[in-house]
């Protein structure tokens, strides 16, 4: 591997996440390394910006190979400052990480881990994002490390398509029960949702969002839950185009001329 290459790393969890710090171990291996993250955690973010007030990014570490920034904003808002302002070469590649707690099936679209990932590959670049499903303050990143290195090189090595980023989900298990990788799509699932009606000091009800994933396709081998439910780490391909292919062409037959 050539330790030139240069690589963002990202995150939603914060600055403090200890996910953060097991991506820059592996990245510092691979190359040089810049970290721009959020201040504070902003998970379930998704791809939201900051449009109401100005972004001050503030330095923390440099070195000649490594970079630290901290944004007081969202995952997507520091990977347009870093890209625009703060990385002198356009990075090789960007991984965001590694988020405490899944992004399997259609978490992906809540997520800030992958908002960041995907914010990269609109500007063209190879992008991944990394979970695991452990939503503990201290993991176990060990296999995280290992494997993690592995598909980060391999996509420095190979590439990805235009606009494509790679989500990336680990399971929790031992290294003697951990299966591999598991190339897959998406789970066909929905959150069933519920709020939990409080009450603050005051008298006041507040809510706290609870919820269940229901799998709509329990039984399917090629999706992300069945490969974390069987010690694989899932890896999705994604793209940000949200067109359904099949329905644009049932509606073109549709007759929509005024009468």
């Amino acid at each position: 591997m050539n330790k030139t290459k240069n690589i963002l790393i990202c995150n939603d969890d914060g600055a403090d996440a200890s996910g953060l710090y097991a991506l820059i171990e592996i990245a510092r291996d691979l190359g040089n390394v810049i970290v721009v993250v959020p201040e504070f955690p902003q998970s379930g973010m998704s791809h939201s910006i900051t449009i109401s007030k100005p972004l001050r990014a503030k330095l923390k570490t440099k070195e000649s190979d490594y970079e630290f920034y901290t944004v007081p904003g969202t995952p997507a808002d520091c990977i347009k400052i870093a890209l625009n302002r703060l990385c002198k070469t356009k990075p090789d590649i960007v991984v965001s990480g590694v988020n405490h707690g899944s992004n399997s099936a259609i978490s992906v679209i809540y997520s800030g881990t992958m908002g960041a990932a995907i914010e990269a590959a609109l500007y063209g670049i190879p992008a991944i994002g990394l979970s695991i499903l452990d939503y503990s303050a201290k993991p176990d990143f060990s296999i995280v490390k290992e494997y993690g290195k592995k598909i980060i090189t391999t996509v420095l090595e190979n590439g990805l398509p235009h606009q494509v980023s790679l989500n990336v989900n680990f399971p929790v298990c031992d290294r003697n029960s951990f299966n591999g990788f598991k190339i897959c799509k998406q789970t066909q699932g929905v959150w069933n949702e519920h709020f939990d009606t409080r009450i603050d000091p005051y008298g006041n009800n507040y809510y706290w969002l609870t919820g269940v994933f229901k799998n709509e396709e329990p039984n399917n081998t090629n999706t992300d839950e069945w490969a974390l439910e069987n010690n694989f780490a899932s890896i999705v391909p994604i793209k940000p185009n949200l067109t359904d292919i099949e329905t644009l062409n049932i509606i073109k037959k549709w007759n929509l001329e005024n009468e």
